[in-house]
């Protein structure tokens, strides 16, 4: 499907899910949001592992953070709430970005350093953030989950939920080192390619860029909203 199409998919598709889950949340069962969040991390994670598609990649990721909204439904709702739109903007940057460059595979991101460099770094930091590296934005919400996890005593399912978030992470690493530390087979002869002026726009990159990265030192803020 075109790159706008899943951006749609994977973000306002899930709005309405979780604003109903947050309807109900009172009512919800704990023993199943814990299997219903593990079995969304760990396929999530597994599944993106081989991947060379950028959709397949996302789509992957995002049923691996649907686990993470979904297991503080019951404890926190607030958080749910949170820890969406912060999934929201980060894979809305994300997207624009790959749609901006036409970029759908991992290849064409190593190919990506010729035409736009400032625009590869924002998808390297971005996958980043998705993948919850401290000290950007995509961590806070993982460690408020985990924070509330261990103060309601369930530090088992903190744990099983931090290592299953580094399969994420390890697999975002990988399209990184791909893309930024090998050089794939290619028949251009040119080190730089001929540079056309963008008419698409991207007033909104550098906004989603900063709050999907810069957002971590806001989080005692966003503690006492939530």
């Amino acid at each position: 499907i075109p790159l706008s199409s899943g951006m749609i998919l994977l973000t306002w598709q899930k709005i309405a899910p979780t604003a109903l889950l947050y309807q109900i949340s009172p009512s919800l069962n704990m023993e199943i949001l814990i299997l219903l969040a593990i079995l969304s991390t760990m396929l999530g994670g597994w599944g993106g592992l081989n991947q060379t598609q950028m959709r397949k990649v996302l789509a992957y990721s995002s049923i691996a953070h649907m686990g993470w909204t979904v297991i503080i439904a019951l404890i926190n709702p607030n958080l749910t709430i949170l820890s969406l739109m912060i999934y929201i903007m980060t894979t809305l940057t994300l997207f624009m970005t790959l749609n901006l460059s036409s970029t759908t595979k991992i290849k064409s991101i190593s190919n990506l350093w010729n035409k736009s460099t400032p625009m590869t770094m924002i998808v390297f930091l971005t996958m980043l953030s998705l993948g919850g590296l401290p000290p950007l934005t995509g961590f806070m919400p993982k460690w408020l989950i985990l924070q509330e996890l261990i103060i309601n005593n369930n530090p088992t399912m903190a744990i099983i939920m931090a290592l299953s978030a580094l399969l994420n992470l390890f697999f975002y690493m990988r399209i990184i080192y791909v893309s930024s530390l090998t050089m794939f087979p290619t028949s251009n002869n040119l080190k730089h390619h001929w540079f056309f002026s963008q008419t698409k726009t991207t007033n909104m990159i550098p906004i989603l860029t900063t709050i999907s990265s810069m957002l971590l030192p806001l989080t005692p803020i966003l503690i006492i909203m939530t």
